[in-house]
């Protein structure tokens, strides 16, 4: 036996900058992904997928495919194993049909998976797949998404569908100013840098997958429900993920490797292609949302109404909750808000990174944007006098609610009191130049979660936990809590995660994985500290403590938990070919305790770098003949580049939450909410053309001058605090008329 090591500092090491503890595996390659550790026998699957949109398979001619060298088995609806779909999952909802593979011969979109090819090589499977002949007996379909659709309709989701409160109309009829607009986002791919990967083989009667997703706790879940398995009798590791964004759940890859697995008795790994993942791994829907304001003269709303339409499969429903933002940010006398889908023969959307609230932000404060020039105010003024006391539609306190705190530093460093508030008045050769700002908020909660901590015979520590670092540097984050908690230095402390058989946790996702998984680790390590103070020898096999947080996290009902944070954007328009360059960016956020500063900023400017995409470039576009993508790769697909991106800064203001035990929100999406509609309400102020329609390319911003009869360069002249007329769907009226000057698009 040893003797109880004793805690060797009080330092607090949360709070302090510190490298990823994983981050020399990563570069040096030590560090495996799931497509990438070997197996024994392994073989490999690749998935067929249809090549129409809507219909039935007729026919699968496996034999010709059967007869190719290292062709292993071909399986379709005729000859895979049964999946049970009839339950409720870890999140609360059923689970996707795409992920219940060839269970009959309905196509209901292209790219649903009709077939998998398992051979010996991943090149032998993939030339087999090809050459593959699958009949189908087509029906016409829709893929056509427009907000006005006939058969939207109200949907849930996670939240209520619709929220009601006063009467909108006379409010609306009683305002001084009022905006009514449109505001349109396309549909948007996650695309991270490892693409989906599972190997599956069964040992000892056991399943064990390897695999890359946001929670192995989730797939174990889902995995066992779907085969009629016993959780014990399923094991999930995910030790690296190259990005998730909320992408990588449950998907096709892992049961097609099951299925392959069981029917060959050997391990099975599938690998999505690049472009499969356009079709399988979800996407964010296209939405289409109107927002009406009424305010009085001084920009106090009396009336808001933000309704979103968004697109899902006839297979599963997904509601991107865009009208949610509304929910929590202002509050009005008559507060209407409402989220609809329409169902069409297209793959089923997903979580997105802010999913409701980056699509919901640019419109919403796109109008609050609007709203200010109307009312002749600045905008960070008129959304400080809307600053709510406490849930606009929950009516429960706000746990801390820093907006005005954020707004006042970020227009501090940014230089926001220089600015002229006249659109089109700044000019450097043929660049137009503006400046713009919104709000952001994202909620703050937390999943349930198991921890274990053993104290070993060594002195040091090692702590079990089935968290996913999907590249937010969660890993590094729990090292430094573990460290504080056992007031020990982070050198001692040894954080193993993405393990099914550490106990079930929270996903990494809603910005609520590293809050969920330090409380576990944190009541763990605290009991530990106990025991080592009551022992005087660690046995060589060490003490343990495990924990669970789920009566804990309860009481997080009891208020409004959100991050809050202030983005602001400099952006140059070229007035001769309609580009749009993002000058310099500055967030600041109010996001609870920063745990570790390096990793922190890191993911809230990525977030803002993807605000950049959203804005300017991201668009997937879909053949309405075929039903497929236009272009489904990352050459066709448009992201931000290091080009686009010269400065951009993120800090935050000091925001710990008081009922956390650590005093942490959440910082992961954060970032990109808000930052479509600084950027877009830049480039109003820039020209005087409001664009309320993403993304902004440059043949949008050449249109919008030449339908006003006026090219770019003109916009603005001699334009004052008013906003634009509004044509087609939208309008903007108020006290004094429509202002003069500025156009829409």
């Amino acid at each position: 036996m040893t003797t109880a090591t004793t805690p060797t500092t009080a330092k607090s090491h949360v709070g302090t900058a510190h490298t990823r503890v994983e981050g020399r595996d990563k570069v040096t390659g030590a560090a495996r992904y799931a497509g990438e550790i070997p197996f024994a026998e392994l073989a490999h699957g690749w998935l067929v997928l249809s090549t129409v949109a809507r219909g039935r398979i007729r026919s699968v001619e496996s034999e010709p495919v059967l007869a190719m060298p290292g062709v292993l088995t071909v399986l379709d609806h005729h000859n895979a194993p049964r999946v049970e779909t009839d339950y409720v999952g870890m999140l609360g909802v059923r689970p996707d049909p795409t992920c219940a593979l060839f269970q009959h011969d309905r196509v209901p979109h292209r790219g649903w998976p009709v077939a998998l090819v398992v051979a010996e090589t991943s090149e032998q499977a993939r030339e087999a797949a090809e050459a593959l002949v699958v009949h189908y007996e087509e029906e016409p379909h829709d893929v056509a998404f427009r907000g006005e659709h006939p058969d939207a309709y109200p949907a849930d989701g996670f939240m209520p569908a619709v929220t009601d409160k006063g009467d909108l109309e006379s409010e609306l009829a009683a305002s001084a100013v009022v905006l009514d607009a449109e505001y349109t986002t396309p549909e948007e791919h996650h695309n991270p840098m490892e693409p989906h990967a599972a190997t599956a083989r069964w040992d000892g009667g056991r399943l064990d997958v390897v695999d890359s997703n946001q929670g192995a706790t989730w797939v174990v879940g889902e995995l066992a429900k779907m085969f009629s398995l016993d959780l014990g009798a399923v094991r999930v590791r995910s030790e690296h993920v190259g990005g998730g964004f909320g992408s990588k759940g449950v998907r096709v890859h892992q049961v097609a490797a099951v299925m392959a697995a069981t029917v060959l008795q050997r391990p099975v790994r599938v690998v999505l292609t690049r472009r499969q993942m356009f079709s399988l791994a979800g996407y964010r829907s296209p939405t289409t949302q109107r927002v009406r304001l009424g305010a009085d003269a001084d920009g106090r709303l009396h009336a808001l109404e933000h309704h979103s339409t968004s697109l899902t499969s006839t297979v599963h429903e997904f509601v991107e909750p865009s009208a949610g933002v509304a929910r929590v940010m202002y509050d009005a006398d008559a507060h209407h808000t409402a989220n609809r889908v329409v169902r069409l023969d297209v793959p089923t959307p997903t979580w997105m990174r802010a999913p409701g609230e980056a699509p919901g932000s640019f419109a919403l404060e796109s109008a609050l944007d609007e709203l200010a020039v109307k009312c002749g105010l600045d905008p960070i003024e008129l959304r400080l006098r809307n600053e709510p006391d406490k849930g606009p539609v929950s009516g429960l306190p706000f746990s801390s609610r820093n907006l005005r705190a954020c707004f006042e530093e970020g227009a501090r460093r940014f230089g926001w009191a220089d600015r002229d508030p006249r659109p089109g008045t700044r000019r450097e050769g043929r660049w137009l130049l503006g400046t713009g700002t919104a709000a952001a908020s994202f909620g703050a909660g937390a999943l349930p979660s198991t921890a274990v901590v053993t104290a070993q015979a060594d002195g040091t520590f090692t702590v079990r936990i089935a968290a996913a670092d999907i590249g937010t540097g969660a890993r590094t984050a729990l090292t430094l809590v573990a460290a504080d908690a056992l007031q020990v230095t982070p050198e001692r402390v040894r954080v193993r995660i993405g393990d099914s058989d550490f106990g079930p946790a929270g996903i990494a996702g809603g910005s609520m994985g590293t809050r969920s998984w330090a409380w576990a680790i944190l009541m763990a390590a605290d009991e530990l500290r106990e025991r080592l103070a009551l022992s005087a020898d660690i046995p060589p096999e060490g003490i343990t403590v495990r924990s669970d947080t789920t009566a804990a996290v309860g009481a997080l009902a009891q208020k409004e938990r959100h991050s809050f944070g202030a983005q602001f954007a400099e952006v140059a328009v070229d007035v001769t070919t309609g580009e749009v360059r993002v000058r310099r960016m500055l967030g600041v956020f109010a996001a609870g305790r920063i745990v570790n500063p390096l990793t922190a900023r890191n993911q809230l400017v990525g977030g803002m770098i993807w605000g950049i995409s959203m804005a300017l470039h991201e668009e997937a576009v879909r053949d309405h003949a075929s039903g497929g993508h236009v272009g489904a790769d990352l050459a066709g697909y448009h992201v931000a580049t290091h080009a686009d991106v010269p400065v951009v800064e993120a800090d935050w203001v000091d925001d710990p939450d008081p009922d956390d035990p650590v005093g942490i929100k959440g910082v992961g999406e954060i970032g990109i909410v808000g930052a479509a509609a600084a950027i877009a309400n830049a480039v109003w102020h820039a020209t005087g053309v409001r664009h309320r329609n993403l993304p902004i390319r440059p043949d949008r911003v050449l249109l919008a001058g030449a339908q006003d009869g006026a090219a770019p360069q003109a916009a603005g002249a001699g334009a004052g605090a008013g906003a634009g007329g509004g044509r087609g769907a939208s309008t903007a009226t108020g006290a004094g008329g429509p202002g003069t000057g500025a156009r829409d698009a």
